[in-house]
């Protein structure tokens, strides 16, 4: 069964129209904490769902990590900062 984690946001309006959303990640082993950067007006509903999918596709990416078979580097997402305490 899949743990789903707790998110709790707090926004902040940049000069350049859009939105930085900081956001703390509750219930998982290492305290994890991060940036999202919204281009368009979004509820709260998406925001944290837009979240938990990339969170879970970075989880994703890091299991998959193999030495002896490598896998073509993924781009680097520019608008999604994440960090562990």
């Amino acid at each position: 069964m899949e743990q789903v984690d707790k998110i709790n946001i707090s926004t902040k309006a940049l000069s350049s129209g859009n939105l930085q959303v900081k956001f703390f990640v509750e219930g998982s082993p290492k305290q994890e904490y991060g940036y999202l950067l919204v281009n368009e007006p979004k509820p709260v509903g998406e925001i944290i769902a837009e979240i938990q999918n990339r969170l879970a596709r970075r989880r994703a990416a890091a299991q998959r990590i193999d030495p002896l078979f490598p896998i073509a580097p993924q781009t680097d997402d520019l608008d999604f900062y994440l960090f562990s305490a």
